[in-house]
């Protein structure tokens, strides 16, 4: 099994992670933001991800330490239990519709930290979410992975709708790229390193 733990803890927030990923969806998530609990809950469904998080963060302040902090923790995580990368599939391009929304998430486990991030007309406010946290949480998330992600909304018009067809999409994408191939031999990279 490929799993890692991070604790992290700051002046801002303190966190206590686990994560699996070749598990089967469970998740036990408590951030102390609904929203966000109910996406990191669907991403780790649908991405078949075993994930629990919890994150004692200054919400008196705002959102915008604890979204990113989980960002960073998961993003470490799930690095640390890829081990060296040998025999994955490296590379994941999945399109997920939430109803009239479609988003595509393209993923590769390269080694480099990029996010792209073209997703228009979000609210503000999902709930009481602060929608500008979804990029934030990604940034904070490659960065830490050390992945290079593409996130592109076709299109769509419910704020919740749009949201939840991207976290969808991105644990799909996870549970894709970071899957073992027979026919992968060594380190999927002409470098010899990821």
């Amino acid at each position: 099994m490929r799993n890692a733990s991070v604790k992290r803890e700051t002046a801002e927030t303190k966190i206590d992670l686990r994560l699996n990923i070749d598990g089967d969806g469970d998740s036990n998530i408590n951030t102390g933001i609904g929203f966000f609990d109910h996406m990191l809950t669907l991403m780790t469904k649908h991405g078949l991800l075993n994930l629990d998080v919890n994150c004692d963060g200054d919400l008196e302040v705002d959102q915008h330490h604890s979204v990113e902090d989980v960002g960073i923790a998961f993003g470490q995580a799930f690095n640390k239990a890829l081990g060296n990368k040998a025999g994955i599939t490296r590379y994941a391009t999945i399109t997920t519709p939430m109803d009239e929304a479609l988003s595509t998430t393209s993923l590769d486990i390269s080694g480099r930290s990029f996010l792209i991030f073209h997703v228009e007309g979000l609210k503000d406010k999902a709930g009481s979410f602060d929608t500008e946290l979804v990029e934030e949480f990604f940034l904070a998330f490659t960065r830490h992975a050390r992945v290079t992600l593409h996130i592109n909304l076709q299109y769509g018009t419910n704020t919740h709708h749009i949201i939840e067809s991207i976290f969808k999409g991105f644990g799909r994408a996870l549970d894709f790229a970071s899957q073992k191939n027979d026919r992968v031999k060594g380190i999927p990279s002409t470098k010899g390193t990821l």
